[in-house]
């Protein structure tokens, strides 16, 4: 190459900003923060015991007073947000959720003990029928038909005894038309003004859900869940439906699944006042953990460019399964 070649080129030269990990740092456009994250939590009966979820390698269950350790080493790692969930003996399933109601029960237990233990912690829990339900689903089945309205008001029900107990945030994970608004009224009438609603806005019939049904042991008795749950190919009506749990009393909205979801992310973005969440959920974590463990990808290499990726769609708060691993890197 030649002095005259070398002169035609140009004088803007965008690897100037990649030569070094300072100046690439110094120009990242999104950064990934602990306060960013939310880990979701298994809680079981027992004493003393956590188990592991076949399906979802490095990922536990846990009793009460295991948990409570976890959230305080989360949180002491700066993960400030949990969000809960209770795998419910099947004994206690039946179709109307009964267990979900009782102020004694795990879910309810395990708030009061969290809250008494990590009171600084914010506390999130789920709002759904199917942890509940003979049948698997997130509603009362009638005829073989899954009921909103009936349903809907036992969500409410089940909301405020959570509220009750001392959680901060709700998250209907349901997808019933309405809930948001008779949880918010609920709410109110009972004097629980400041008990926040994350509203899983738009949770699509995703395929990616097979771990966390493990998890908890709610997968659907019968049929599957898409008469209720989002179909995959639709992005407006995540959009108006975003808008329409805003307009019922939702303080946060959120994109279920993630990473096959970046563009209902942005979209939702785009288009809402409120903080926008999103679930990057188990089939999404056991996937990269899978191939990590075959050798195929550099698991956290793959773990970080996926929540990034978030982050950059629009994500404000980001609920994923990787929660403490990142928050170690994270602070190094």
């Amino acid at each position: 190459m030649n002095e005259n070649q070398l002169g035609n080129y140009p004088y803007v030269r965008g690897r100037r900003l990649r030569a070094s990990a300072a100046v690439r740092e110094m120009v990242a456009e999104n950064r990934l923060h602990t306060d960013d994250l939310i880990a979701p939590v298994f809680v079981m009966d027992g004493d003393n015991q956590k188990q592991e979820i076949a399906s979802m390698p490095g990922y536990y269950r846990f009793t009460i007073d295991l948990l409570k350790k976890e959230a305080r080493e989360l949180y002491d790692l700066g993960v400030k947000s949990i969000l809960l969930f209770a795998k419910v003996p099947d004994a206690l399933k039946d179709n109307e959720g009964t267990e979900a109601l009782n102020k004694d029960g795990l879910m309810q237990r395990a708030i009061r003990e969290l809250k008494e233990a990590v009171p600084e912690l914010l506390l999130m829990t789920d709002v759904a029928l199917d942890p509940y339900s003979s049948y698997g689903h997130d509603g009362v089945v009638i005829n073989g038909k899954i009921i909103n309205d009936q349903t809907v008001e036992i969500l409410s029900r089940m909301s405020l005894s959570h509220a009750k107990a001392g959680a901060d945030f709700v998250a209907p994970s349901d997808m019933m038309d309405g809930r948001i608004g008779a949880i918010r009224d609920i709410l109110e009438d009972a004097g629980m003004h400041n008990t926040g609603i994350m509203a899983y806005s738009a949770k699509y019939a995703s395929c990616f859900y097979g771990p966390f049904r493990d998890a908890l042991d709610s997968a659907p008795g019968f049929g599957d869940k898409k008469t209720y749950q989002m179909n995959p190919p639709n992005i407006r009506e995540a959009v108006k439906e975003a808008q329409l749990d805003i307009n019922e009393g939702a303080d946060i909205v959120m994109v279920k699944p993630g990473m096959p979801y970046l563009d209902v992310l942005k979209a939702v973005k785009d288009e809402v006042n409120v903080p926008v969440s999103v679930y990057q959920v188990s089939g999404e974590y056991s996937m990269i953990k899978a191939a990590a463990m075959n050798g195929w990808i550099d698991g956290d290499e793959a773990m970080m460019e996926s929540l990034i990726g978030f982050k950059r769609a629009g994500a404000d708060l980001i609920a994923t399964y990787f929660a403490k691993e990142v928050a170690k890197k994270i602070n190094g």
